[in-house]
């Protein structure tokens, strides 16, 4: 996987270098608010991270820096779950950003920068993003960066304990290689 740049980022490959960032991130229980309803255990992101790791060439997680201050990871997957089954050409994009990074654009311009690089380096059809319905500063920044809403639907996915708002179910945005240029 390459190394991205956008203005004010720089997207570096996942390593396992990254692990004590990852566990800053998922061990705020505000990040993972729409995700796991809780802050995520130190097993847990060992966890996570081995999995995150495992990824198809091309594709994986990217953390995301703002000079040398950390401020998330993006991803760009190939589609693999309950919700979205794996379709050849297509790939699930994700964000997730350290809270005092929220509002300040970064998650837009990170996933821009994943959406030019799925077109246009792996040669994607449709790139996808799916969140809770609730979940509304995602849905806001699916949109910023030129994704349109496609459906909503309830989740296949089993949690632990119920995460508040799952009741109102999930939706999925999405942009075509077709529309990508003028995104």
């Amino acid at each position: 996987m390459p190394t991205l740049h956008t203005s004010r980022l720089t997207l570096v490959p996942l390593a396992d270098e990254h692990l004590e960032l990852e566990y800053e991130l998922d061990s705020d229980p505000a990040v993972m608010r729409y995700l796991t309803g809780r802050a995520s255990t130190r097993d847990e992101v060992r966890q996570a991270h081995a999995r995150r790791m495992a990824t198809e060439p091309g594709f994986g997680f990217w953390m995301g820096f703002a000079g040398e201050e950390f401020v998330g990871w993006w991803l760009l997957r190939p589609p693999n779950g309950p919700d979205q089954p794996y379709v050849e050409g297509e790939a699930e994009l994700g964000y997730r950003l350290l809270r005092r990074h929220w509002r300040q654009g970064y998650a837009r311009e990170g996933s821009r920068e994943l959406l030019r690089y799925g077109f246009e380096e792996l040669g994607l059809d449709r790139i996808f993003a799916q969140t809770m319905a609730v979940n509304t500063p995602s849905r806001a920044t699916m949109t910023s960066a030129g994704m349109t809403f496609k459906r909503a639907f309830i989740s296949a996915a089993e949690y632990d304990a119920p995460i508040t708002g799952a009741d109102q179910g999930e939706v999925e945005y999405e942009i075509t290689r077709n529309h990508w240029p003028e995104a």
